[in-house]
């Protein structure tokens, strides 16, 4: 009841307090407390929620500090999930209808600070002071969190968030005790528990026959149950424990002195040790002082990977043996982790703070000494030039990256467990009646259904749970050796797999090489035995799917390696889409084109009793402004997903169009030629091509190009096929034209009747000038000649979506050069020079 009290005295400033006002019906929010400035955001449809412990504390109960605790070592772990989460927006198989967010925040590993920031993150928080109203809060809920990284902080976010079935997946929490589903329902983690490394230790000790070892750790709830596991194991293996002994967090040098001197006169060498490594620094101080080194220390997860440890006691500690969660490679991570700049630290107190801790140097002329002491007055101003490729820190150390992973694993799992929920056919979902999952918004309970069913595969390794929502454990079997030039090296020596059998399940390993993940194929050592040999990387296109691996197996055509390259999935479908801006520029100018067609039309038909539109043959003008609208819009046919009757429609609708342009083009060149031949003394050519005789021309000369298209169509038409001729991801949907030959007769009609067109218009060009537009012709069959001329080489080179762009543009081009070089002139005079618009003037 006491410890209840004093939680909710922790929490009261959490409350969004009501101020109901006289003025106003609605209910306005202001936050109480402190503001927390350590903390990351980005919205999205889902946003993620995220603790880490970015600083240790010694936050009082109820917070009234004033200063902000130090920074530590687990920032690699908060920018791991980042990276997932943008990595996982970024994939076109894996939820590409939904967007992840994020929003972290910093649980000082401290119960009462998590707890607050956990109920922040599941409820969302308003600005501070912001007085908006209670329902708009400014920052979106998180239905999961990805955290905490302490048992016992996990025990007590659970125990707060538990009730309503909030799911909590840890990366580091591996006390047993949280795979009790009774106490605990809403809880997963990518971290094994305890109980396997507890088997796995005992095993250790086994094999190497030591029977009286010597047990202690902090005294934590880990701690705690993973000792009481390895008494009750080791019974089974008659190993005595010498001693057993917790030592406080809080180590007074008394308690350390007690601890020491039990190591001492204990006849046990193999000390067995469960805590973090920042636990463990006064031990083994005081052990150096009191030249306590001759013994054989086995290490838990928690610590076997401790870089710093080894820095400072690398004498006492060389030769410890433990077994460390399973290591992995993130492709690319290192390089986003190395992207940091000034300008981007300058947006975050946190990074700003491990910027300056990093480089011994100031920003914005100022430094928290807080955080960093007195002595970071005397640094310099960061001056902008400061580079992570330039130093070592842990921050940007990928090479251990077994945390990480487990991080980098729970954003996954959350991301398949969406991605199942977003595939779920409406009556036959898992809940009520068969409804599915909701995602806008997503329903806690709901998402945990899905992710206690979800397995997957990531980097090579597939990721399975039990019913207890622990993962299938497996560790690696770590020595701490050191180097030839004295430098810390961490050596696999072995590894425990508890999927394997009893007998079988710890193996110590003695290799010439590591065998080769999926994804990769060995190759042969030159010079060297058989058992010597490098890991190559899978080539493009190809995948291996087994351990060791000698060939790699190529994909089909219509399947592609997935990013681990252990597996083929179907390649991604590409064509051009209304969707993408390639596609909506294209549209658009087609649109413009066919509005502006229609708007000269408009004009024409306004001034159709003027001379400058009588003396230019105003029927065929007419006509060719219609022609020149279905140009336009022909073009809107080749975006989209291609289909056998679209394809049938596309290139004939092509074909047929321009020809009717062209012929008008063609009649009107020939009506010139015929005006002017027509005033030579007794010449009566004019009653041999009347207006019937041009509108019969144009229709013959159509008629050809409907025939070649009908022949074409009837004998091997268009069709819509996926194109596998490429080593690529995607697999382009296109039209076929199905016979080359017709394809190449409906081009070379239209290239007949304007090179006929561009000659005759090239006669008439030196005709006189207010009567003739042959010039303007000449010019429009220019400009149509280069685009096509151009037109052919490069659809030939292109392939996929940019072979369809590229015609579109042909078309799009060659109609704006018709419509401008024929029509610009006329409207300029129509509208802008009315004066020049009269018999009068064109009589000179």
């Amino acid at each position: 009841m006491a410890q209840l009290y004093v939680t909710l005295l922790t929490f009261w400033p959490l409350l969004y307090i009501g101020v109901q006002s006289q003025s106003k019906s609605k209910d306005t929010c202001i936050y109480q407390g402190d503001e927390d400035t350590y903390s990351f955001y980005e919205g999205g449809d889902v946003v993620l929620g995220g603790i880490f412990p970015l600083h240790s504390s010694t936050i009082p109960l109820v917070s009234t500090f004033m200063t902000k605790p130090k920074l530590i070592k687990y920032k690699l772990w908060m920018q791991t999930m980042i990276f997932a989460v943008r990595e996982i927006n970024q994939r076109q198989d894996l939820l590409p209808n939904l967007s992840l967010g994020y929003h972290i925040r910093d649980s000082g590993d401290d119960i009462p600070v998590s707890v607050k920031r956990s109920l922040l993150l599941v409820n969302g928080q308003p600005e501070k002071g912001s007085g908006q109203s209670c329902e708009d809060i400014q920052k979106q809920p998180s239905p999961v969190i990805v955290g905490e990284a302490s048992s016992g902080v996990s025990m007590a976010v659970l125990r707060t968030l538990g009730s309503f079935r909030i799911p909590l997946v840890s990366y580091f929490a591996s006390c047993s005790c949280l795979s009790n589903k009774k106490d605990f329902p809403a809880f997963m983690r990518t971290m094994p528990s305890d109980l396997f490394q507890i088997k796995a230790l005992v095993k250790l000790v086994h094999y190497f026959q030591w029977t009286w070892v010597g047990v202690i750790g902090v005294d934590t709830d880990y701690a705690r149950f993973a000792i009481q596991l390895f008494l009750k194991e080791s019974e089974r293996f008659n190993i005595c424990p010498a001693y057993v002994h917790l030592y406080p967090v809080a180590l007074t040098q008394d308690a350390v002195e007690e601890l020491v001197n039990i190591l001492k006169s204990s006849s046990a060498t193999v000390i067995i040790n469960f805590s973090v490594d920042s636990y463990l620094h006064g031990v083994l101080k005081e052990c150096r002082r009191q030249n306590v080194t001759h013994l054989q220390w086995i290490a838990s997860e928690a610590w076997v990977t401790s870089k710093v440890l080894w820095d400072d006691f690398g004498d006492l500690l060389k030769g410890t043996l433990g077994f460390a969660i399973r290591r992995a490679a993130i492709p690319h991570l290192g390089n986003y982790l190395r992207r940091v700049s000034v300008s981007v630290v300058q947006t975050s107190n946190f990074l700003s703070e491990f910027w300056e801790e990093t480089f011994h140097c100031r920003l914005n002329g100022s430094v928290n000494t807080h955080v960093h002491g007195e002595e970071a007055q005397n640094w310099p101003p960061c001056n902008g030039s400061e580079s992570l490729d330039d130093v070592y820190t842990l921050y940007a150390d990928v090479s251990q990256l077994r945390v990480s992973y487990n991080v980098y694993k729970a954003v996954y799992l959350i991301a398949h467990a969406l991605h199942d929920m977003s595939k779920c056919e409406p009556g036959k979902g898992p809940f009520q009646n068969g409804t599915c999952g909701s995602l806008y918004p997503v329903l806690s309970w709901q998402l945990l259904y899905y992710m206690k069913r979800t397995h997957f595969t990531t980097l090579g390794e597939e990721v399975r749970f039990d019913d207890n929502g622990d993962p299938i454990a497996s560790y690696d079997l770590m020595n701490w050796q050191r180097g030839s030039d004295g430098s810390f090296q961490l050596v696999r020596v072995g590894f425990y797999d508890a999927s394997l059998e009893d007998n079988k399940d710890l193996a110590p390993e003695s290799l010439c090489s590591q065998s080769c993940l999926p994804g990769s194929r060995k190759a042969r050592k030159k010079g060297k035995p058989v058992c010597c040999f490098d890991c190559i990387p899978c080539a493009e296109g190809e995948i291996s799917n087994q351990t060791d691996s000698i060939d790699c197996l190529t994909c089909s055509r219509e399947t592609w390696p997935n990013q681990a390259q252990d597996q083929c999935i179907p390649k991604t479908l590409e064509f051009l889409s209304f969707q993408e801006p390639l596609g909506k520029i294209l549209w658009a100018f087609s649109a413009f084109g066919a509005c502006a067609a229609l708007a000269v039309l408009v004009v024409f038909i306004l001034y159709r009793k003027t001379p400058v539109i009588r003396g230019n043959n105003m029927e065929l003008s007419f006509l060719l402004l219609l022609f020149l609208c279905a140009c336009f819009l022909i073009g809107l046919t080749f975006l989209g997903k291609p289909t056998d009757w679209l394809c049938r429609i596309r290139y004939p609708a092509f074909g047929i169009s321009f020809t009717l342009c062209i012929s008008c083009i063609l009649a009107k060149t020939v009506v010139v030629l015929m005006a002017f031949r027509a005033t030579l003394p007794g010449s009566n050519v004019m009653k041999w091509f009347g207006p019937a005789k041009q509108r019969s021309s144009v229709i013959l000369c159509t008629f050809v190009q409907a025939l070649i298209c009908i022949i074409w169509l009837s004998t091997n038409p268009p069709v819509a096929s996926n194109n596998t001729k490429f080593m690529s991801a995607t697999m382009t949907v296109e039209c076929t034209v199905g016979s080359e030959i017709g394809f190449w007769c409906v081009l070379g009609y239209i290239g007949f009747l304007s090179s006929l067109c561009f000659v005759l218009a090239f006669l008439a060009r030196k005709l006189p000038d207010n009567f003739n537009e042959a010039k303007f012709i000449t010019f429009s069959m220019l400009i149509f000649f280069a685009v096509w001329i151009t037109f052919i080489p490069v659809y030939v080179s292109s392939r996929g979506k940019y072979m369809v762009a590229v015609h579109v543009f042909a078309i799009l081009a060659s109609a704006f050069s018709l419509l401008l070089c024929i029509f610009a002139p006329k409207c300029y005079i129509v509208l802008l020079k009315p004066e020049r618009n009269d018999k009068k003037h064109m009589m000179k």
